[in-house]
This record gives C-alpha cells, sequence and structure tokens, in this order.
C-alpha cells in the first residue's frame, strides 16, 4: 500500500516533492521520484513484500516504467507462469510481476490478478501510458486531464491547486454525503472508476477509458444449501490465506460483528502462528461491543487489544478528516476508524477486515426495511400518493421515514436510490443526472434485494466504506486487506438464492452458519450496533459552539445550490432538540472544513 504520482507537466523537483510530502503518511518508508522522456514518477512506499531497497518504485524493466499502489495476492502463481515462459525477477516483490505480466500479456494481464490496486505503467518506445483500478475500486486513483497535461495521484490534495470547484459534485455531496466517481469536488480532476482502464497516447494526446470487469445478470446456482455453504467456506478461507502474505507484522480488526469474526477465525486457524487482533470500545453501553470482541478473542485463541475511548478521543480526530480526507466526506464512522487505525500501527503494519461483507450477504438494516415495505411499495402509485397526505400520515400516526419513502416513491428503483441519495433535500434547484453512471443494478438482477446490493456494491462501497477505509488506514499508514472484497466472493454470492443469503428477517444467514464452525451461535447471535459515534449529541453540547461558528451565514451563502433558509432551520431545529437533522448538518460542517482549507485553489 503506497501512494504514486505520475505526469507530463513540466514541474521542478520542489513542487514535486511538495506534492508527495502532502500525503507522505502513505507511504513513509521510501520516497522515489524519476523521469524517464519528459513523464515524471512518484512514489510513497509503504514496505509490505520484500522489504529490500531493490523493490522501491518507480521501477523498471526494459522500456516500462510503472508506480504501483496496492497488492497483488496471487502474484506467486503469476510469477511461477512467467518463470516458465522464460522470464527472470531480481525481486520478491508482487510490483515486479505484474510489471513483467504487463509486458508479456499487456492489458490481459487485468484478467489474471487478484488484488487491490491502482497502477500506472509508461512505454517509452510507444510513449503511452496504461494505467487501471481494481474492481471494486478498493484503491483510489484520482487524475487530472485537460486533453494535453495529464497527473494522476492516489489522493487528490497533490492536484487541487488553482483548480475550481465543481459545484454538481458539491450538490451531489449534500445528497449523497461522498462525492462518487468519476466525479471529484474539482472541475478537470476524475477519480478513474472500479474495474476500469485508461489509456493515454501522448503523441496524439487521446486519452482513453474503458470497463474491463463488471457485475453482470446474475444466474441464481442450482445447488443445495450444504453445498453452497461448503464452497463459500472454502472460497472464504482462500481468501483469507492468500492476504496472510506479508513481510510485516499482521493482525485482523475484530469487532463484535459477523463478518470480523468469520475473518478473524478462518486467520486464527490457517495461521501458523498466533493472530493479533484489535477492537475499540466505548464508554457509552449503547455504542460498545468490546465486550463481544474480547469473548470471540478468547475463543479463537488470539491476541487481543481493546481500546476504550472517550468522547473527547474521537472530538480529537475532527481535524484529521480533513487532513486525509482531502475531498468532502461526511461517513461519521471515519472518526472511529481512525482511532482503531491509530491504535492497530502500534502493533502491526497489515489488517484484515470484514468490509464487504453486508454488502454482499444482506446485512445493512436497510434490506430489513427494505422487505419491510415492499408491500407499500407496490399499492398503485396514485394511492399512495393520495395516502402520503400529510393529514392522512398525521392522523395514522405515520413517522417512519422509509414509510414515507415508500408512499411517496414512484417505482421500487425509486425507493432503493432513495436509500444512498435524499433526491436534492438541502438543494434549491434538484438533478439526479449523476445516476446515469449507477443505472446497471436495474438490469443485473431482477430480485429486489439484490438489486438494492448490486446498487450498494457499485455506488456506496467504492465511494464511501472503500474511501473511508483507505484514508483511515493510509493516515497512520496501515494496510488494511478485506478478504469479503475478492472478487470472486462478490460474484459468488450474487449466485446463491436468495434465501441462503437473507430469510424472514435473518441476514447473513450463510456467514451465520459458517460461523457457528468456530464461535458458538449464542455468542455471536447479538444485535448488532454498528461503528457509529453519537455525533448528533456532540453537536448540542462539547461541539456545539464550533458547530454554530463554522455554519455561519457567511459559508452558508457560499455553498453552491444550497437550500440557505431550509437548512437554518434545520440547524434551529436539531439544536432545540425538536428534531434530529445530523447527517444534513455533518455534511455541512464537514464541507465547512473542507473550504476553510482549500478554498484558496
Amino acid at each position: 500500500m503506497c501512494g504514486i504520482y505520475l505526469t507530463n507537466i513540466t514541474f521542478d523537483d520542489k513542487v514535486i516533492k511538495e506534492k508527495l510530502d502532502s500525503i507522505s503518511f502513505r507511504g513513509p518508508d521510501y520516497t522515489g521520484i524519476d523521469k524517464v522522456e519528459n513523464i515524471i514518477f512518484g512514489h510513497l512506499r509503504l514496505s509490505i513484500l520484500d522489504l529490500d531497497p531493490r523493490s522501491n518504485q518507480p521501477m523498471k524493466y526494459e522500456n516500462l516504467t510503472i508506480v504501483f499502489n496496492g497488492e497483488i495476492y496471487n502474484y506467486k502463481p503469476i510469477k511461477k507462469e512467467l518463470l516458465n515462459l522464460g522470464y527472470s525477477f531480481k525481486t520478491k516483490s508482487d510490483t515486479e510481476v505484474l510489471l513483467i505480466g504487463y509486458k508479456h500479456w499487456g492489458k490481459s494481464i487485468l484478467d489474471k490478478i487478484n488484488g487491490m490496486f491502482a497502477f500506472s505503467i509508461y512505454d517509452s518506445v510507444t510513449n503511452k501510458l496504461f494505467s487501471a483500478r481494481d474492481r471494486l475500486g478498493v484503491k483510489p486513483f484520482y487524475y487530472y486531464w485537460n486533453n494535453e497535461d495529464l497527473e494522476i495521484c492516489s489522493q487528490i490534495r497533490p492536484l487541487l491547486k488553482d483548480k475550481k470547484i465543481n459545484e454538481e459534485s458539491v450538490s451531489i455531496f449534500l445528497d449523497c454525503m461522498f462525492i462518487p466517481s468519476p466525479y471529484t469536488i474539482a472541475e478537470d480532476i476524475y477519480k478513474l472508476p472500479p474495474g476500469n482502464y485508461m489509456e493515454v497516447d501522448f503523441n496524439s494526446n487521446k486519452l482513453v477509458v474503458d470497463n474491463y470487469w463488471n457485475l453482470t445478470k446474475s444466474t441464481i446456482k442450482d445447488i443445495s444449501y450444504e453445498d453452497a455453504k461448503k464452497e463459500l467456506h472454502e472460497l472464504l478461507i482462500d481468501a483469507v490465506k492468500i492476504r496472510l502474505q506479508s513481510d510485516v507484522p499482521i493482525g485482523s480488526f475484530l469487532s463484535g460483528g459477523i463478518d470480523s469474526a468469520l475473518v478473524s477465525s478462518i486467520a486464527a486457524k490457517v495461521s501458523p502462528t498466533q493472530i493479533n487482533t484489535f477492537s475499540i470500545g466505548f464508554d457509552d453501553p449503547k455504542y460498545d461491543e468490546s465486550k463481544i470482541a474480547e469473548q470471540y478473542a478468547k475463543i479463537i485463541n488470539s491476541k487481543h487489544v481493546t481500546t476504550i475511548c472517550s468522547p473527547n478521543d474521537i472530538l480529537k480526530l475532527i481535524p484529521k478528516l480533513t487532513e486525509v480526507y482531502d475531498e468532502p466526506f461526511a461517513d461519521s464512522s471515519a472518526l472511529p476508524s481512525l482511532l482503531l487505525n491509530k491504535v492497530t500501527k502500534q502493533y502491526v503494519t497489515v489488517a484484515l477486515s470484514g468490509d464487504g461483507g453486508d454488502e454482499s450477504f444482506i446485512g445493512y438494516p436497510y434490506f430489513d426495511s427494505l422487505i419491510r415495505n415492499k408491500r407499500v411499495i407496490d399499492i398503485p402509485y396514485f394511492i399512495r400518493k393520495f395516502l402520503a397526505n400529510p393529514l392522512f400520515l398525521k392522523l395514522f400516526r405515520i413517522n417512519s421515514h422509509r414509510v414515507r419513502n415508500a408512499l411517496t416513491t414512484k417505482t421500487r428503483n425509486d425507493f432503493i436510490e432513495n436509500i444512498f441519495s435524499r433526491k436534492g433535500l438541502l438543494l434549491k434547484k434538484k438533478n439526479q443526472s449523476w445516476m446515469k453512471h449507477y443505472q446497471g443494478y436495474k438490469k443485473w438482477s431482477d430480485i429486489f434485494l439484490q438489486k438494492a446490493a448490486d446498487l450498494n456494491i457499485k455506488l456506496w462501497l467504492e465511494n464511501d466504506s472503500n474511501v473511508k477505509v483507505d484514508r483511515a488506514s493510509m493516515a497512520y499508514s496501515v494496510e488494511v486487506r478485506s478478504p469479503f472484497l475478492d472478487y470472486r466472493v462478490i460474484e459468488y454470492a450474487r449466485t446463491l438464492p436468495m434465501h441462503f443469503k437473507y430469510e424472514k428477517g435473518r441476514q447473513k444467514k450463510i456467514l451465520r452458519d459458517i460461523l457457528k464452525e468456530y464461535i458458538p451461535e449464542n455468542v455471536f447471535d447479538q444485535p448488532k450496533k454498528g461503528f457509529a459515534v453519537p455525533i448528533g449529541n456532540w453537536m448540542r453540547n462539547e461541539l456545539r459552539e464550533e458547530f454554530m461558528t463554522a455554519l455561519n451565514d457567511d459559508f452558508l451563502n457560499k455553498v453552491p445550490n444550497l437550500n440557505v433558509d431550509k437548512f437554518k432551520k434545520m440547524l434551529e431545529e436539531h439544536m432545540s432538540n425538536k428534531q434530529n437533522h445530523t447527517s444534513n448538518i455533518w455534511k455541512l460542517f464537514v464541507l465547512s472544513k473542507w473550504y476553510d482549507e482549500f478554498r484558496s485553489n
């Protein structure tokens, strides 16, 4: 896990060094800068495999030069194949395997590799550049392009100088609490979408982005539950095994949930040595899962570290958000994620996580909500529109946000999309055109819950969950590996009958039944509390003055397309404890902090 940089713009050495220094936390072990022809390469290394300097980057092989961020988990069998083809190697790294693999197979190497990655390879003979991002968007890839000048980086901060704010992206952020690919906060800067590659021909100044992997129409397996459970278990074991390859200490995050418990249990069983596990707990029992995690650790015999944090510990990390999440990002669980990685770094450099299990195995609370409200959605729209009358809602005391959505949305697909977007609630002018990039979920499955899961994978997983984990871990130079984000697991889960994953309100059924082989069901069958913090209460108390100062009229009037009067009413209702508008207030607060740091640009 590292940071990459590449440009054909003529910057002096001092400027390049400053750009890399601004994200040096991504790779503190070595900073590499090189120039080939008129292309400048920069690399920040976090040493994981082959710690020898011979594996530093930028790395060259004949006419090719690479900068690479990530891990290729199946690099050993690919290396063996290349050795049999007559190639030789100077390092023990996956970087060299990727580089030589590209030399032999070209872009077809993408079909062979299994990993998390963002890389660029320049061919000095053809004067062309080939770049790619992993299938699920675990690793970030930003690029600036104006039909001639190109800049590529793992984070947007080094690219932001003198760039204008993209006003459409601000509106999208106020809808989603993140900015989805291909958009970014700045004009002319883009995110390369997951499962895509990019080719740049510097001779003709042409840039082409194309797709090499995506979700497809799901075909449900004709398989027994026991056989499916066995096959999935074997696949998860392999996904964990290949993620245990490391030349530095490795551990596993362990919360009170099913996913991290299963990953940690498998790791404890297949690892030749006792594994380290890490969790954080909270003073407030409503949010604390540390006691459950400690039970898990005792059963799987891991060396466990629990860190109990107070609200003050979390509050101290708020300035860190803007430093490392250098685009507006309003998932408040980023705060405990930062703390978890800060603690973990004291013991290990690599950590396994359970991220991705909820997406593939129907684990989020909103899946239950979809099922509960499905009958409402299926009532003809003209009837639901009548029932949505405020007088009717008041008469029957209908206060549920989801029920109101079910009454007012026209179609099932609209109801699914409302999970991830507030449909312009805070905006003067509503514009959902950005959703055109995420319409595939409508054709990949005919199953209601699978449609929602697919949109979750394509929209939320990449742009929220993966961003949260990447920035929180990189802030402290920790590499996080997620077995559930192995594309083979994602693809396999989509072929399983829905009742294997979700049955009568029992979420992640098949994962629970696999976990029983490691941990007794009475231990793990407890309500999930989530990785949340009481931001809404802090706004009214400890952080009240800071929020009211940040959300002043001067700032609010600068935000493009914001319905200021509506937001100020929400703010007043929240602060007087009449309504809960936590998510909308947090979004504007995060945006104000971003403006404070980057508004000069």
